[in-house]
């Protein structure tokens, strides 16, 4: 088909890895000296392929053992994990028995194998039960399998047991199905059909990683066994229920101590004194302590006759009631016989032999007195015989019948074969059964077999599902039975062992020990770290190296002795067309890394002491500014931080040297308060000298310029800068008041005590006063009216009123002029709308009183004035 299958070479060449893989066809070339030189280019780079994928396997698997060791943390993060999931589902049970879980043992170890990868293992396909597998719970061994296999499980053997029977006795009986370990024993009805959790509650319960496998995660609520009213608190939950945490009020089995309060699963004790019930005697009390149930029988001996009463004996109380070995021997009412029964209570009843008796055949009856016997009646006997086809055909005869002697044609058991013979032989062919038994895998082989074949008696044989044993059971239908044995799975030393069902142990993983690994370092260390026993090469070594370095410290950094290296350069590609290999990793040593031991080491200008490595421990520049105090003891050198030679072995250790830049800045040290100049010398030691420069200052008042000299103001106090300050002329400023301020050019505010008179007048303006304006803003003097100006107040009042008055009677007379002149145009007097009404107005009080009040008010005003 234009390639060629060949067997991929070993990387020795030697054998065949029995890979087949199709090559494309060469290209065809003349002549034979081309295609022979096409072979060996062939197999070289079969060759490499292969080595390739043999150096990549074993890199790969290099690389997957040294780190290996990262999955001891992840099972203690999945041991952490499963701790706080068992101690959620034990909260609500170990609240109630105050923190004690001595009871929950057996839970927990069901629990436990939930969680443990590989322990729960469905007895019928031999293969571990995962999370999100649909499962079924035996109720009695509590044993977990697939709930496809149980189910297969069930109808295999419902058909196993009901395939005997015949089609008449089919569906009248409702077989049971077993439990394939414990065989407890299910109805067909109750074959499981739906995935429900631990407790039954929630069908197809839901995968969740913070919960037991197929748990609801909600209270269990079983009820307990045996039964007590109580249910679970436990969370849903594999295995059985644990005891009963409640606390009950109960007595003691014989209840004559006080209640007590007890745990419901043991609230059945003893108070450990005398029972004192009375027993089945009537004459003896319990003597045993405190027990539960019936009295045992009293293990009293005493003197008791035999129901006939005619012997005494030394019997158990239990058992009053007993017979002797005499016979009766009473003489009977016929007055011939005597009573044959044994030691018998009451009367001995009528005589056997009195009353009408048979012949024995049966046939005839006869009355006669008890002393004589029965005669035979001389008929033929014709009792059946044993045969159960034939009678008897001698006469009436006491005894037993003869053996049937007649000859019969007798069919034998299997029916092909027919002979003649006496009735009472049975007939037996020689021909061998060839049906085949209900193993449907054996036939009968039995001599002239009747058709209900026996069970096969041969050993079944089959290899069983855990590919170790074969089934032991007689031959049979059907799927054999799981494998009963169990095998010890080990760890690498063998000290932790757990058992799993046969056929597991191959897809098992080991069991965690916690026992340490014991096996020899491999690096120079004497010992190795401490962990635990594993399969596999022990993980890299963490322990600090501790080898001594040429400086004289130890190397602290992790053990190097067999690190990984990633190869490179080892190969190199043909060309772009070649695929990249993986990288190579190889465990060699590395060499210790150079020291890092912190060693203080001071910067060249001495400003601080730092931790250096030890392998580059020399002086260092800091990079800040020197910082040395220079000759004009104001500044300090800005050079960075650089070497100082000392001109003088006493000298200041912060005092510049010649290395550091000479001072070029103005003096910039403060100038007296007030003083505004700089200082006319450059930057110097000490102080400066005083300022002799004048200052251009405006008075208080703001109205005079004033030249002061700078010393005279920058050295003056308080009291001589107001003075200085100050022009010698009157304040302009204006008080509250409104006046002036009378006092010289000052600072700050005016005084408010104003010394000018003012003319103070009473409310009226009649009477009036001088007083100083001080007194006034202050509110202490007032001026008020005297009892002539309340009399000229009252009658100016007075007149107002009457004006008032009069002004009300007025408006109201234009209202009625108003009011006629109106009704009046109403009435239709249009022809006198051209004469002009004369009307005479009445003058008011004010117009006639007018000149007689005004007169002595103008005097009083003139006297006023």
């Amino acid at each position: 088909r234009g390639g060629a299958c060949v067997a991929a070479a070993g990387s020795s060449g030697e054998g065949a890895s029995g890979e087949c893989r199709v090559l494309p066809p060469s290209p065809a070339r003349p002549g034979a000296a081309g295609s022979w030189a096409a072979e060996p280019e062939l197999s070289s780079q079969r060759k490499f392929d292969e080595i390739k994928k043999a150096n990549q396997a074993a890199a790969k698997k290099l690389v997957e053992d040294q780190f290996s060791s990262s999955s001891e943390d992840d099972d203690e993060d999945a041991e952490v994990k499963q701790g706080k999931i068992l101690a959620k589902t034990f909260t609500i049970y170990t609240s109630q028995t105050d923190g004690d879980a001595s009871e929950l043992e057996r839970t927990r170890q069901y629990m436990n194998e939930a969680f443990q990868s590989g322990a729960m293992t469905c007895l019928i396909c031999i293969a571990s039960v995962r999370r999100n597998q649909a499962v079924w719970s035996c109720c009695g061994c509590f044993c977990i399998f697939h709930l496809v296999c149980i189910q297969k499980w069930a109808k295999d053997s419902l058909f196993l047991v009901s395939s005997p029977l015949t089609d008449d006795d089919f569906g009248k009986k409702d077989y049971p199905w077993p439990c394939p370990k414990c065989r407890f024993e299910y109805k067909r009805s109750e074959t499981p059909s739906r995935y429900y959790c631990y407790c039954g509650k929630v069908e197809n319960p839901t995968v969740d990683p913070w919960l037991v496998p197929h748990s609801c995660g909600q209270i269990c609520e079983r009820e307990f066994k045996p039964s007590c009213g109580h249910k679970c608190l436990l969370l849903c939950h594999p295995g059985p229920c644990p005891p009963c945490p409640k606390m009950v009020t109960t007595t003691c089995h014989c209840k004559k101590a006080k209640p007590v309060p007890r745990r419901c699963s043991a609230k059945e004790w003893s108070c450990h004194l005398p029972c004192g019930r009375t027993l089945l005697c009537g004459q003896h009390t319990c003597e045993n302590s405190c027990h539960a149930g019936d009295c045992q029988p009293c293990p009293r001996v005493s003197k008791q006759r035999c129901i006939c009463g005619r012997q005494t004996a030394e019997r158990l109380c239990a058992s009053p009631q007993w017979q002797c070995d005499q016979v009766c021997g009473k003489r009977l009412p016929c007055g011939n016989h005597t009573c044959e029964q044994v030691c018998h209570a009451g009367p001995c009843g009528d005589c056997p032999r009195s009353g009408k008796r048979s012949c024995p055949c049966e046939k005839s009856k006869f009355t006669l007195p008890c002393t004589e016997d029965v005669p035979t009646c001389g008929d033929s006997c014709d009792k059946v015989l044993e045969c159960g086809i034939h009678k008897c055909s001698q006469r009436c005869h006491r005894g037993p019948c003869e053996i049937c002697r007649q000859e019969v044609e007798k069919q034998c058991r299997c029916g092909k074969h027919t002979k003649r013979m006496p009735c009472h032989k049975p007939y037996l062919c020689e021909t061998k059964c060839t049906k085949i038994r209900d193993c449907q895998k054996h036939q009968c082989r039995r001599k002239c077999c009747s058709g209900n074949c026996p069970p096969c008696d041969q050993v079944c044989g089959r290899t069983l599902g855990c590919r170790n044993h074969k089934c032991p059971s007689g031959c049979h239908r059907g799927s054999c039975n799981p494998c009963p044995e169990t095998v010890d799975v080990k760890c690498n030393c063998g000290k932790t062992v757990i058992k799993v069902p046969c056929g597991r142990e191959r897809t098992i993983k080991p069991p965690k020990c916690k026992q340490l690994c014991s096996r020899p370092p491999t690096c120079h260390h004497p010992t190795q770290e401490k962990h635990y026993c594993h399969f596999g090469r022990c993980p890299p070594c963490h322990q600090s190296c501790q080898k001594t370095l040429t400086c004289g410290h130890l190397c602290p950094v992790s053990c190097h002795d067999e690190a990984l290296v990633k190869q490179t350069g080892l190969h190199q590609s043909a060309g772009p067309w070649e695929q990249p290999s993986e990288p190579a990793f190889i465990q060699t040593a590395l060499p210790c890394p150079p020291c890092e031991v912190p060693i203080p080491v001071e910067c060249l200008g001495q400003h601080e002491v730092s931790p250096l490595p030890c392998h580059s421990a020399n002086p260092y520049s800091c990079k800040r500014f020197c910082g040395r105090l220079l000759d004009c003891q104001n500044h300090t050198c800005m050079k960075e931080c650089h070497h100082v030679t000392k001109l003088n072995s006493n000298a200041d250790g912060k005092k510049a040297g010649p290395e550091c830049s000479q001072c070029e800045e103005e003096c910039t040290k403060p100038r007296p308060s007030g003083c505004p100049h700089r200082c006319v010398l450059p930057c110097h030691p000490g102080d400066c000298p005083s300022c002799l420069q004048m200052l251009k200052i405006k008075c208080h008042c703001k109205l005079s310029i004033l030249y002061i000299e700078c010393l005279k103001l920058t050295s003056a106090d308080l009291k001589e800068k107001e003075l200085l300050i100050s022009c010698k002329n009157q304040c302009p400023k204006e008080l509250p008041c409104g006046h002036r301020c009378k006092e010289i050019c000052h600072s700050g505010s005016c005084p408010l005590n104003c010394s000018q008179k003012v003319k103070l007048r009473c409310l009226c303006k009649r009477l009036k006063k001088e007083i100083q304006c001080s007194k006034i803003q202050e509110g202490q003097v007032s001026l008020e009216c005297d009892a002539l100006c309340k009399e000229m107040k009252r009658k100016a009042s007075e007149i107002k009123e009457a004006e008032a008055k009069a002004a009300i009677e007025e408006e109201k007379r234009r209202q009625q002029a108003e009011l006629e002149a109106f009704e009046n145009r109403l009435k239709g007097r249009r022809k006198n709308k051209r004469r002009k009404d004369e009307v005479e107005v009445e003058q008011s009080s004010w117009q006639k009183y007018k000149n007689l009040i005004m007169l002595p008010m103008f005097g009083v005003a003139v006297v006023m004035v």
